[in-house]
């Protein structure tokens, strides 16, 4: 099995379905050299699990963000997922966040979710104030309320791994069994953060659900996604043009860019400058 995936499936009998997901290396390479507290980074974990749980649904290229913001000791946890399952995140926090209620971390806080397709200009947006005390409470009244359908999420993390299991209830759940929805929501109250966090996902999910009729799918690989690109800060720079970036340079020595949600630095000096404005393109345009 691969070490960060997601791998969905189907209560047949039930019109049930699920997921389950696990990440570690592209977790770890999330946070890391981040220094967040451990309430943070284990919340920005949970919503991790949540992101990709949702994000794999997705069904034509583009990303998906969710951001998670307000006035309370963490002011934001915001994480990207691509239909390709590539991941980045960030949060934003007091230094020392001791561990709280959601609702009370964030304050009053807002959960907003972006989708940006490839082939539209515009984005699609949904904004709902924080409803609930824990993330996995938070996203199950925003999934009740976006897709009018029940939806549970067991979800933990820690410095290792974040982990997540998600059911909801289709259409015709109740026509197949009527009983059925609250008896898998039983069963699967009873899983452990040590068993979302070890077992292999068909183990697991048989010792969850042992009487049901269970369809697994192909898993799907996730990966942390988040490279540098100077060039596209270098574009940023010539945009200003070189009279600007001159006068920076002279007032600060250097013009440092920082790039939050995937942790880099991007640093300018005036060595920099034939780079950005190389001298060729200055007398070519002087001529023209």
């Amino acid at each position: 099995m691969i070490s960060d995936f997601v791998v969905r499936f189907l209560l047949e009998e039930l019109d049930i379905r699920g997921a389950f997901v696990r990440l570690g290396d592209a977790w770890r390479s999330l946070q890391a050299r981040r220094g967040y507290a451990d309430t943070v980074r284990d919340l920005l974990g949970e919503m991790t699990a949540t992101a990709v749980l949702v994000g794999g649904n997705l069904k034509q290229p583009g990303r998906l963000t969710f951001q998670l913001q307000g006035h309370g000791p963490i002011r934001l946890l915001v994480i990207d997922c691509t239909a390709e399952l590539h991941l980045r995140g960030m949060a934003q926090a007091e230094a020392d966040v001791a561990p709280a209620p959601v609702s009370r971390l964030f304050g009053d806080g807002r959960l907003s979710l972006i989708l940006q397709p490839e082939s539209a200009r515009e984005p699609w947006q949904s904004l709902v104030p924080v409803a609930g005390d824990s993330i996995a409470e938070v996203f199950e009244h925003y999934l009740a309320q976006s897709e009018q359908q029940p939806a549970r999420l067991w979800l933990t993390a820690n410095e290792q791994c974040a982990c997540g299991l998600f059911l909801q209830k289709l259409p015709g759940a109740d026509a197949k069994d009527a009983d059925g929805w609250g008896r898998i929501e039983q069963l699967a109250a009873t899983v452990t953060p040590a068993e979302l966090q070890s077992l292999p996902a068909e183990t697991l999910l048989g010792r969850l659900f042992p009487e049901e009729a269970l369809r697994l799918f192909t898993p799907k690989p996730v990966a942390y996604d988040c490279p540098q690109d100077r060039d596209k800060v270098s574009g940023m720079l010539r945009s200003l043009g070189r009279a600007e970036v001159e006068a920076i340079l002279a007032e600060r020595g250097e013009i440092v860019v920082r790039d939050d949600i995937c942790n880099h630095e991007y640093r300018f000096d005036a060595a920099d400058l034939d780079e950005l404005f190389p001298p060729a393109a200055r007398a070519q345009r002087t001529v023209h």
